[in-house]
């Protein structure tokens, strides 16, 4: 027997054809929407740490930098470092990889960071090849399918299924966009859905699925009740957490911000600027409170600055408790190795961009 939907519960995702809008249907649950994506595993042979030997997470952003200048450093996202293999002096890192590293068979040193500091030198690195993993797919529970994507279903042919580009929206508890996955899929399966009469279940093929980081999980949930209504929400999550954070800042940043009259004073906590995402998330919230975005980085902020993000040229920022970014961030590495003073660069990206800004 089906269980009809109550009616009063809002869909919380649709699926969009990004080409013509179209809706191809709605529904209340998806099952595979977070996992961990596919991850490569490296050993590092003849490994050298610089300090503290790399263990567990040890960065989002962690480069390798081959000694041949002429091969450009090679990145490894959402880093951990497993035990060393027992009686070898090598390192294990597993990560998720940009594919642009140095060719098969380099055999040359590797310096290794993580945008923060030296981590370490080793002789030579391979690839381990992981064991075969089927992708799980993504299944949209309880969908009420529009008439176009019936029709596809009826018709049954490789090409109808191919839905090529789509847009996966999630709605908070209110009914509010929230988030957007693209997805690059095809339909493998359908079946009768438990959840309603006339509702399927719609298996999308998850090779080109990029899921949410399952330790996001927690924080959309938070976020589900809509964004965070006091400042700091965020303040006491590490690292890898606050970038998660952050991607929910950056998801919601087309809602409209009023912005601020001429001469406007805005103020920054800074007691919690201690990594690159603490500093964008404190100047978000200065400038347009509580899970407010105003840029992802130097270039994104100096758009921000052009107006249109509760912005307006010229304005004063107090700069509360500013001795905690001087500590963390005046040393950052380039991807190649060489140090910056990113604390440095968001004051004179501010200044240039009509921000007088008062450190205290």
């Amino acid at each position: 027997m089906h269980q009809d939907r109550a009616p009063h519960e809002p869909a919380r995702y649709a699926l969009i054809d990004t080409e013509s809008s179209h809706t191809w249907g709605e529904c209340l649950s998806v099952d595979g929407l977070f996992a961990e994506s596919p991850r490569e595993t490296y050993e590092l042979l003849g490994w050298q740490p610089t300090e503290v030997e790399p263990r567990g997470w040890i960065g989002d952003r962690v480069w390798l930098v081959p000694r041949d200048e002429t091969l450009g450093p090679w990145l490894l996202e959402d880093v951990n470092g497993l035990e060393r293999p027992a009686r070898t002096g090598s390192l294990v890192l597993t990560g998720l990889d940009d594919y642009e590293g140095p060719p098969e068979g380099y055999r040359e040193p590797v310096r290794v960071h993580n945008e923060h500091r030296p981590l370490g030198v080793c002789r030579e690195f391979a690839r381990i090849l992981p064991a075969q993993q089927a992708t799980a797919p993504l299944v949209l529970v309880g969908l009420a399918p529009s008439d176009r994507l019936r029709r596809a279903l009826a018709k049954g042919t490789r090409r109808a299924l191919d839905l090529e580009e789509t847009a996966l929206e999630v709605r908070d508890n209110f009914g509010a966009p929230f988030a957007t996955r693209l997805l690059w899929t095809r339909i493998s399966a359908w079946r009768s859905s438990s959840h309603g009469m006339d509702l399927i279940d719609l298996e999308l093929d998850g090779q080109h699925v990029t899921p949410v980081p399952a330790h996001a999980r927690p924080l959309w949930q938070q976020w589900m009740y809509g964004p965070p209504r006091t400042p700091g929400a965020w303040a006491q999550l590490g690292t890898r957490q606050r970038l998660a954070w952050f991607d929910l800042v950056r998801q919601r940043r087309t809602r409209p911000h009023p912005d601020r009259p001429v001469g406007h004073t805005y103020e920054l906590d800074g007691r919690h600027v201690t990594d690159q995402p603490g500093l964008y998330l404190s100047l978000g919230e200065a400038i347009n409170g509580p899970g407010g975005y105003f840029g992802t980085c130097l270039a994104a902020v100096d758009d921000c600055l052009r107006g249109g993000f509760g912005y307006t040229s010229p304005a004063t920022l107090l700069w509360h408790n500013s001795a905690a970014a001087r500590e963390h961030l005046s040393r950052i590495l380039t991807p190649d190795g060489q140090p910056y003073d990113l604390f440095a660069e968001i004051l004179s990206a501010l200044a240039e961009g009509g921000m007088h800004v008062t450190l205290a």
